[in-house]
């Protein structure tokens, strides 16, 4: 497993010469090897995401007409991991209008929505699950100054969505026992209100506790995904948190595996087979779309051609390696956009061929009003992992790993993006037939 592992990391190493994020969160996890402290136990809190690839589909579909498509993989995501709380809002809510006969105007414009077709979404409850359950696996407070664990929400100042955290901590508090849940501003507030003892405990100080302090169990990740947020200060909060008894959502390592480069290094021929059987393997293949690196491979070279050519570019988008929406190139903008930047910041990102999802016609409210016409969406599938490393030479053992929920994202037809917080669509709930 550990060399596995550092078939995947090779693809980060590559990375650091031209990615400002990739090399400073490598050079925290070198700084943490040096002092060779080990996490035992993990958690993480997961998001893959998929969209229909159905090119020559059309909907609704004619009678007598079959669906003849598949669910391709958009992304995985292992950090933050936002929209889980919006998506369960969404759901609860399409589910209200339909008990209360809402989408009966009685008229012909009328939709047959039934409550049965509207699925449950359980994501509050199985990602609040997941963090008390790692409270529980970091057992007994280890500090005697220490009132109590608990788990801090890491978060970014001024937080516009805020509203997708808070019910997680809600979730926290109301279960029975209580699982005390607090938030700390990174990275400034976050090296302000804790200390980190010699034996490793995280503490949490906050004003309001007076002289008290709490022992962290879990440091949930909610910010701390941007490059920005390393300078000096942020680097040094990070180092913190990893190098604490803390269980870590995600880990260092976890962080690492959200890049697109990581991504793009799984779809080669052999990589998946490395960690599970070759028929679970070919399942997750199947969801693959081309992907390639832009380095000085073989396979870049391959990219560059296809990237640079105004014709066969429309069918790609160039990722880089950053969280939520308004960072890809698409089609035709991509030759363009190269010429624009240094050759060897190429690298930096990686070639994925466009996935081709047929439209519906719907009707999205937004912050930018009410409009209808051709959409389409994105279905993703939450998942939580609880795993203990072994002993000297053993796997990891996997304590929980269950799917947690789903989010569902639509947005119009002729929208590249696909980031509900920066207004690019909308929270949805799928309509099951």
């Amino acid at each position: 497993m550990a060399e596995d592992g550092q078939w995947i990391f090779q693809a980060i190493r590559d990375l650091i010469p031209v990615d400002p994020l990739a090399a400073a969160l490598w050079g925290i996890h070198e700084e943490v090897k040096k002092v060779g402290y080990a996490q035992k136990v993990s958690v993480g809190i997961f998001r893959s995401d998929y969209m229909l690839d159905a090119p020559a589909m059309e909907f609704p579909l004619r009678p007598g007409e079959t669906f003849d498509g598949t669910l391709k993989q958009v992304e995985l995501n292992t950090f933050s991991c936002a929209g889980a709380t919006h998506a369960n809002r969404a759901a609860e809510m399409h589910r209200y209008f339909a008990r209360t006969n809402a989408y009966d105007t009685g008229d012909d414009h009328s939709i047959n929505v039934s409550l049965a077709a509207l699925p449950r979404n359980n994501n509050i409850a199985s990602l609040s699950a997941c963090l008390a359950a790692a409270q529980n696996a970091y057992g007994p407070r280890k500090s005697s100054v220490a009132t109590n664990t608990a788990v801090l929400f890491v978060v970014q100042p001024n937080n516009f969505n805020i509203a997708d955290e808070r019910p997680l901590e809600y979730a926290l508090w109301d279960r029975d026992p209580p699982v005390p849940a607090y938030r700390v501003d990174y990275p400034n507030d976050f090296l302000k209100y804790t200390t980190l003892t010699e034996s490793r405990e995280l503490l949490f100080h906050p004003p309001w506790l007076g002289s008290k302090c709490v022992e962290i169990s879990v440091a949930y990740m909610r910010a701390g995904y941007e490059a920005h947020e390393y300078d000096a200060t942020g680097k040094e909060a990070r180092l913190r948190i990893e190098l604490s008894m803390a269980i870590k959502c995600p880990t260092l390592l976890a962080h690492i595996c959200t890049f697109k480069k990581v991504q793009c290094a799984l779809t080669t021929p052999g990589a998946v087979e490395r960690f599970i059987s070759p028929e679970k393997a070919a399942l997750i293949r199947s969801t693959f779309v081309s992907m390639y690196p832009l380095d000085e491979s073989e396979a870049g070279a391959h990219a560059r051609r296809l990237a640079t050519d105004p014709d066969l570019s429309r069918d790609y988008i160039l990722k880089p390696s950053l969280e939520g929406g308004g960072h890809n190139i698409f089609g035709e903008d991509i030759p363009d956009f190269l010429a624009s930047i240094p050759e060897s910041r190429w690298a930096a990102y990686i070639l994925m061929e466009r996935i081709r999802s047929p439209s519906a016609s719907n009707v999205l409210l937004s912050s930018a009003g009410l409009d209808s016409g051709g959409v389409i969406s994105e279905l993703g599938i939450f998942g939580t992992c609880l795993w203990r490393k072994g002993g000297e030479g053993q796997h990891y053992e996997m304590l929980q790993n269950t799917v947690g929920g789903w989010s569902f994202k639509t947005k119009h037809e002729d929208v590249n993006e696909m980031s509900v917080v920066k207004g690019y669509g909308c929270f949805d709930t799928p309509l099951l037939f």
